[in-house]
């Protein structure tokens, strides 16, 4: 098992003073790792500390500004720390890892991550019926050798693509840690993405592509909507609790991925929103 997740959401006990015009960040994180569990094991235990360092402080006007600055020092931060660590270990430490990390700052969410592990969000909205149906955002992007601009900056570092991995081997082109492929155009800046919450707004789910290969985005959103709307209905009983449900749903989704046939590991963290 090389995957490693965080969940604080309440982050403000690492946060040494908010913003004057922020009241509450939270914070979540999937990591996969490859070649070894090192490398997510360092950026689940490290990346956070860092990102809380680096957090805006005082009456900033440009908080927004100044929150994605610090994602992307922060990532760089995290990914030089494991690969100093890396290269001074006899023999030298080969590990990498994907990183999803969800900041929610108040009403706002940051997403930043590299690799192919990933972030989605279920927002319900009416439609021509009358009904409320549910909408899949994505709030990820994947990084892996054969998209265009990935395969391109590879190619211009002298790195090759071979069986959609670089160097015929890696199959992300973004990531923390691998050490012996920065030189081919493997890069740790993630992908920033800002996305306002609203009352439709019901849940994210962050996890590693173990589940993705067997879901697609939407058909993931569409079952843990289904076990909700299962333990909101229960018979006899008294309604299952909120929380309850949650984590029936979020446990019943990893299930299914092993169930359906994937042979990665499966990590799942799914955030509800109560807006």
């Amino acid at each position: 098992m090389q995957d490693a997740h965080v969940l604080l959401p309440d982050m403000s006990g690492c946060l040494s003073t908010l913003p004057g015009n922020v009241s509450r960040v939270s914070y979540f994180a999937v990591f996969d790792g490859h070649g070894g569990a090192r490398a997510s094991r360092f950026a689940a235990e490290n990346l956070h500390h860092t990102l809380a360092k680096k957090f805006p402080t005082g009456d900033a006007e440009n908080t927004d500004k100044l929150i994605k600055r610090c994602l992307l020092d922060t990532f760089k931060q995290t990914d030089e720390d494991f690969l100093k660590k890396a290269s001074s270990q006899k023999p030298v430490w080969k590990d990498g890892s994907t990183a999803t990390c969800v900041l929610v700052v108040d009403d706002m969410v940051y997403v930043a991550n590299l690799g192919d592990s990933r972030a989605v969000m279920c927002r319900m909205e009416a439609a021509a019926d009358g009904q409320k149906r549910s909408v899949t955002l994505a709030l990820s992007k994947e990084h892996n050798p054969t998209i265009y601009e990935e395969r391109m900056r590879i190619q211009r570092a002298g790195g090759t693509v071979r069986d959609g991995r670089v160097l015929g081997v890696l199959e992300v082109s973004r990531s923390i840690g691998d050490g012996q492929y920065k030189r081919c155009g493997v890069i740790s800046t993630p992908d920033l993405r800002r996305c306002q919450l609203t009352p439709n707004d019901r849940f994210i789910i962050l996890a590693c592509d173990g589940l993705f290969k067997v879901f697609s985005a939407d058909e993931a959103v569409k079952f843990v909507l289904g076990v909700l709307q299962e333990g909101s209905e229960e018979k006899g009983a008294v309604q299952m609790e909120e929380e309850r449900r949650f984590e029936a749903a979020c446990q019943q989704l990893a299930s299914e991925a092993v169930r359906r046939g994937c042979a990665d590991n499966v990590t799942v963290i799914l955030v509800s929103i109560g807006y």
